[in-house]
C-alpha cells in the first residue's frame, strides 16, 4: 500500500530562551508553521507532485519576515543581502540552484528555473539573475528584502568585533520581549521535504546566509548533497552552520547510509546530525522523509523552527527540544 502523502518543513535551528519567551510572537511562528503545512498537504491531496510542493512551501517561507530566507533575509557585512537557494526531484534527479542573488524576490523559483531550464544545477550572480528574469521570476529592488530587525542584528554583530553571527533570526525586534529563539543564535535557512501520491520525493532550501558574512560566501544550501538532496529513497533539508554542512557531505550522507549501511531513516539522520556533524562543531539539524512515509527532525541544537502534515490529517509543530520525539 502506498504511504500518505506528507510534506515536513523547517525554519532554522538555535538555541531557545524558553524563561524570556514571547507568547504572541511564539504564537505567529506557529501559525506560520501551521498555515504553510496546511498548503503544502492540500496541494498534495490534489495530486501535485512532491517537487511542486516544496518549491510552494518554501516560497511562502521566503514570504514570511519572521524566517530568515527572502523578505527579512540578514544581512552581508557590506549591508546587503545575497540569497542562496536549491530544489531536487528525487523521482529524476534533477536538481536546480541559485547563489548571490540580490533582486529576486523568491530564490527558491529561481532554482527551479534553472533545473528547468539551463541545462545546469547551480548559478550565481548577477548571469543567473538575467537568465531567472528572462523565464517570468519577479525581480524587486534589493531594498525590497530589508527589515529593521535584520539590520539592529547586523549592527550587533558588526559591534561584537566584527564576527559572523551563525545563529540569527531578528524576530526578538518584532516584539517588546525576546522571541523564542535567540535571534543571534539561531541558523536562519528554511526549507521543505515531500512524498507525494505517486511515491515520488523532493526538496528545497533557501536561506539568506549568515549575518555579516563576507560578500561572496556561500554556505550549504545551494550545495547539492550538502543542504539539499533527494532520491526516491529519501528527501533531506538542511540547516545549520553550513561550513561544516558541506565538509560532511550531510543531505547526501543520510541516503548513503540508508543505501550502503542499511540503516533506517531515523538511524541514518541521527548518526549525521549527533555524530558526525558534531565531531567537526557542526551545529544545526535537519529534516527529512522517506519513501515508506516515515519523517524525522533531528537537531543538537536547543530547539528547530520545524513541522510536518500528513494528507487528511492535523499538522504537527514544535520548536523546542522537549516536543514529542516524533518532532
Amino acid at each position: 500500500m502506498q504511504p500518505t502523502p506528507l510534506i515536513a518543513i523547517h525554519g532554522g535551528a538555535g538555541t531557545i530562551l524558553r524563561s524570556a519567551m514571547n507568547t504572541e510572537l511564539e504564537q505567529r511562528y506557529n501559525a506560520a508553521l501551521q498555515g504553510i503545512l496546511e498548503a503544502g498537504a492540500a496541494m498534495l491531496a490534489t495530486g501535485a507532485p512532491a517537487i511542486d510542493a516544496v518549491t510552494e512551501a518554501v516560497r511562502l517561507l521566503e514570504e514570511c519576515p519572521l524566517f530568515n530566507a527572502g523578505k527579512g533575509a540578514v544581512y552581508t557585512a557590506a549591508g546587503g543581502h545575497e540569497l542562496d537557494a536549491s530544489v531536487m526531484d528525487g523521482a529524476t534527479l534533477a536538481a536546480g540552484a541559485v547563489a548571490g542573488l540580490t533582486r529576486v524576490r523568491n530564490p527558491v523559483l529561481a532554482a527551479r528555473v534553472v533545473m528547468r531550464h539551463s541545462g545546469h544545477v547551480l548559478m550565481i550572480g548577477p548571469a543567473a539573475q538575467d537568465f531567472v528574469a528572462q523565464h517570468g521570476i519577479e525581480m524587486v529592488d534589493p531594498s525590497w528584502f530589508d527589515t529593521p530587525e535584520r539590520f539592529a542584528q547586523l549592527q550587533r554583530a558588526q559591534q561584537a568585533e566584527g564576527g559572523m553571527v551563525l545563529d540569527h533570526d531578528g524576530a526578538t525586534a518584532l516584539a517588546k520581549d525576546a522571541a523564542p529563539i535567540d535571534p543571534d543564535r539561531k541558523f536562519g535557512t528554511v526549507g521543505a521535504v515531500a512524498l507525494d501520491a505517486q511515491g515520488h520525493l523532493a526538496a528545497a532550501t533557501s536561506t539568506g546566509g549568515m549575518t555579516n558574512k563576507r560578500v561572496g560566501r556561500v554556505g550549504d544550501t545551494p550545495v547539492i548533497g550538502a543542504g539539499c538532496y533527494a532520491n526516491d529513497r529519501v528527501a533531506v533539508s538542511c540547516t545549520g552552520s553550513g561550513e561544516m554542512f558541506i565538509r560532511a557531505v550531510a543531505a547526501y550522507d543520510v541516503s548513503a547510509l540508508m543505501a550502503y549501511a542499511g540503516l533506517s531513516l531515523e538511524q541514518a539522520t541521527r548518526r549525521v546530525v549527533d555524530e558526525k556533524l558534531m565531531r567537526i562543531d557542526g551545529r544545526g539539524g535537519l529534516i527529512a522523509v522517506d519513501a515508506r512515509g516515515e519523517v524525522s527532525m533531528p537537531f543538537n541544537t536547543e530547539g528547530m523552527y520545524r513541522g510536518y502534515a500528513r494528507v487528511g490529517q492535523a499538522p504537527v509543530y514544535a520548536i523546542y527540544g522537549d516536543a514529542e520525539s516524533a518532532l
